[in-house]
């Protein structure tokens, strides 16, 4: 029985690209089912962007406010879920999927299911940079035994977590743990919650599945990187994490994550005005504990 697949778009501000992706989207070997556009109140000309591309595959879900992107894939997963649909794929509005970048992560899933037994909490693909190089900040993290089913028959590799750049979750995998943190805002919700998926299996990086990432710049998240412009997401990510090692580790991983902050930024001797917000928001997130939220009896 052929599964269906939802695609789930958030977005702000960003109509230009929105379209790309869009366009990327209805050029895919296996073209998603429905297209759930996730608009973070856009003051662009997103919404005339979705009036022009309306359809019955095209859901444009415009929220009241600005809820980040945590809120927004949020939102978004779980209309996907409430509307029945088999796997969501995720991923950003400056992403771009090759063309065959949903049918390998779809085709990676059942495959590695059929051959090893276990079923995979999720599937990423490779993301690249606008030059073709390796996108830092979408790195997915491996489990240990990472190369475990990498061979000449699977060219797989397990991981504990990845971004929300191209990734495909099962149904059975967002019934089991919920819906990500919207509370979150910004930052560390994509870590949280395929970490938290992988709690049943790990997830699978998918090498030949690939996606373009139009960032303007090439980084990763380290805090010594931070600036006056970047502090607020630094903020959120660091209340965030932190909120996440105090449920999942406890003292000892909340203490690890403080030191390895605290290197990196004085390592990069950054100014006290910059260091001290950061700090103040570990604090924070000693006393932060969002929901997490499961489906309703009547999604299911």
């Amino acid at each position: 029985m052929t599964q269906t697949v939802a695609a789930v778009i958030v977005t702000y501000n960003r109509a230009e690209k929105l379209a790309r992706v869009l366009d990327a989207l209805a050029a895919q070997t296996r073209v998603p089912d429905r297209i759930y556009v996730l608009d973070n109140a856009s003051t662009d000309s997103t919404v005339a962007l979705m009036d022009e591309r309306k359809s019955d595959s095209l859901r444009h879900l415009r929220l009241a406010r600005n809820v980040g992107g945590a809120g927004g894939f949020n939102a978004g997963i779980k209309a996907a879920f409430a509307d029945g649909f088999d796997q969501i794929w995720i991923s950003d509005d400056d992403a771009y999927p090759e063309p065959d970048a949903m049918e390998k992560l779809i085709a990676g899933l059942a495959e590695f299911e059929e051959e090893t037994g276990y079923k995979p909490s999720f599937a990423c693909s490779a993301v690249r940079w606008k030059d073709g190089s390796w996108c830092e900040m979408n790195t997915p993290a491996t489990v240990w035994d990472w190369p475990r089913f990498y061979g000449k028959d699977m060219r797989y590799f397990l991981v504990r977590s990845c971004s929300f750049v191209s990734v495909l979750v099962p149904r059975w995998a967002i019934r089991a743990h919920g819906f990500p943190i919207k509370d979150y805002f910004i930052w560390f919700d994509d870590a949280e919650y395929t970490q938290r998926l992988a709690k049943s299996y790990p997830g699978i990086f998918v090498p030949d599945s690939l996606v373009i990432h139009d960032v303007e710049v090439n980084q990763g998240v380290n805090y010594g990187m931070i600036t006056d412009k970047s502090l607020w997401k630094f903020r959120h990510g660091a209340r965030n994490e932190t909120s996440f090692r105090l449920r999942e580790q406890g003292m000892v991983g909340v203490m690890e994550f403080l030191y390895q902050v605290h290197v990196q930024m004085a390592g990069a001797r950054l100014p006290w005005k910059l260091r001290r917000p950061v700090y103040f928001a570990i604090w924070r997130g000693l006393w932060f504990r969002p929901k997490i939220e499961m489906p309703r009896q009547d999604m299911i």
